[in-house]
């Protein structure tokens, strides 16, 4: 997800948009990115096959099961730059290639609902949670929906130069996921709020996780700005049977106001949580030694999210003050991802080289959920 919107942030980069330069080093992380998912998921099958107890004890475990939404949300990341890098400016594929994504986005449509709706039944049934314990990874499970809602957007887009019709269904089911993932979110995140307030800011590591709700406002608000563009360009629809809302003049225009006004509300809010983790940084890590971890690459994708939607904000609404802040911002994730990548390759060599090859269990150390009681055996 983290070298995902790199990728992305790179095409969509205000200055030099569309420049040969830019595609090109956009088109080299989505590569390393490919390389990154096929390699891990590749992983975990095996571990799945070899040791199929695990399934069943991870899903139990109040700290991993949060995780399983990211598989989609990955697949997003691809899926993104394949329709717009790959196929709309490389034109490579052409009508065979985008259809062959937009099949693989209806699968990824399933998995995001899954991990929604079972994940949170799970959180429910099957693990226990308490408000002292609770982290901003609860929105993980439902920020998937909002994920694979902006890809949808953009895979309408392209779409639309093919069938009107299929990049209509597209978009509404987009907007469908979106409005689940955001109300559910806005929810888990009134609650963690409650929770910083009531017991204060996570321990060590940790309190990385209190960037993610940058993910679920800013991913949110990036969908709504595509689909307001696509019911702009679709509506009005016109074909036998259509209903007047559809066949209405003026009400693909009235929509993308909506979905624009609605992003901007959606990353006024991003901004105050990323004052607010800003805050919690100052407060924790600050003259404090903070050993690395995995858990650092929670601060690549929401920090990346928020930047996109800046920049989308910038073009939609000319304006130059978004531009400049959205390309800046774009350039921190950047350097954030570099700084992080350097680090996670030096412990990865440490590990290698530790005597005996017994490297310490990345699980062992701090993660972006607070220490839970785990129903996990074994």
């Amino acid at each position: 997800m983290a070298t995902g919107i790199i990728s992305t942030l790179l095409y969509v980069f205000p200055y030099g948009r569309d420049s040969l330069g830019m595609m090109t080093a956009s088109l080299v992380f989505f590569f390393i990115n490919l390389a990154i998912f096929s390699i891990f998921t590749a992983f975990v099958l095996s571990k799945y096959i070899l040791q199929p107890d695990r399934w069943k004890a991870h899903i139990a475990n109040p700290g991993r099961a949060l995780f399983f939404g990211t598989f989609p949300m990955g697949v997003c990341t691809l899926l993104n730059v394949a329709v717009d890098v790959i196929h709309t400016y490389f034109r490579y594929g052409g009508k065979r290639f985008l259809y062959f994504l937009w099949g693989m986005w209806w699968v990824v449509v399933i998995l995001g609902c899954a991990c929604c709706w079972v994940g949170v039944h799970a959180m429910s049934t099957r693990q226990k949670h308490s408000l002292e314990t609770m982290a901003a990874t609860w929105v993980l499970p439902v920020t998937t929906l909002t994920v694979v809602s902006s890809s949808g957007g953009i895979l309408a887009t392209a779409l639309r130069h093919h069938s009107m019709y299929h990049a209509l269904l597209t978009t509404v089911v987009s907007v469908f996921l979106v409005t689940i993932g955001l109300s559910l979110g806005l929810m888990i995140l009134t609650v963690y709020l409650a929770r910083l307030i009531i017991y204060g800011l996570p321990p060590g590591a940790s309190i990385i996780s209190v960037f993610l709700p940058l993910g679920t406002t800013g991913q949110s608000g990036y969908a709504l700005t595509h689909i307001g563009t696509n019911f702009k360009e679709i509506l009005p629809y016109g074909c036998p049977g259509t209903s007047p809302f559809l066949g209405g003049r003026n009400t693909g225009q009235v929509l993308e106001v909506v979905c624009l006004g609605t992003a901007f509300v959606l990353w006024s809010l991003a901004t105050m949580w990323m004052i607010f983790a800003l805050l919690a940084l100052k407060n924790t890590i600050l003259g404090n030694y903070v050993p690395f971890h995995i858990s650092f690459w929670g601060l690549v994708f929401p920090n990346g999210v928020y930047a996109n939607l800046t920049i989308a904000l910038g073009v939609a609404f000319d304006s130059n003050a978004f531009k400049i802040y959205g390309a800046v911002y774009a350039v921190w994730v950047l350097l954030i991802w570099m700084c992080v990548s350097v680090r996670s390759m030096l412990a990865l060599k440490e590990i290698v080289w530790s005597s005996g090859g017994q490297g310490e269990n990345v699980e062992d150390g701090p993660s972006l959920v607070p220490s839970v009681k785990s129903t996990e055996s074994g």
